[in-house]
């Protein structure tokens, strides 16, 4: 059964808000303050938030910022996209790459290991309405899907 079945069956009210986050790291040279853009470069996490968040009718927020798409609408940095253009998700995820410092959408934290070397973490996190979410259906492999009900929390793993 899909998590998103699984939600479904739930029968919660369709305003509940449902958490997702994703997160990934890799190994990173520390000595060098590269290890953000290494871990940019080598990590999946902007692709995936990129497609979460351009998945047509989701309205994805995030904590502090509000609406994604419209907060980057405001800041003025999808006036370059070309309508009718299919590359939206991908723009996105330029956009973000290139103004990764200059917003709060995804976090990141740098371990050391030594003097040289560390693992860097970049992970997100947005809330979607639990009717949304099932109606739109995004791609959400690897996404830890949580929602809050009259019983606990719920976490599911897709």
């Amino acid at each position: 059964m899909s998590v998103f079945e699984r939600l479904s069956n739930l029968n919660l009210p369709a305003d509940t808000m449902v958490t997702m986050s994703y997160s990934e790291g890799t190994d990173v040279f520390v000595h060098n303050e590269t290890a953000v853009d290494d871990a940019i470069s080598q990590t999946d996490v902007i692709d995936r938030f990129a497609s979460l968040i351009t998945t047509p009718g989701l309205q994805t927020t995030v904590p502090y910022n509000g609406d994604v798409l419209e907060s980057l609408r405001n800041d003025d940095l999808l006036e370059n996209y070309e309508r009718g253009s299919f590359a939206f998700e991908e723009y996105i995820a330029e956009v973000l790459i290139e103004n990764f410092y200059d917003q709060d959408f995804i976090n990141s934290s740098v371990e050391r290991y030594d003097y040289k070397r560390g693992f860097c973490t970049l992970e997100t996190t947005v809330t979607v309405p639990l009717d949304n979410l099932i109606k739109s259906k995004p791609f959400i492999t690897g996404w830890e899907v949580s929602v809050l009900t009259p019983d606990g929390t719920l976490v599911f793993n897709d």
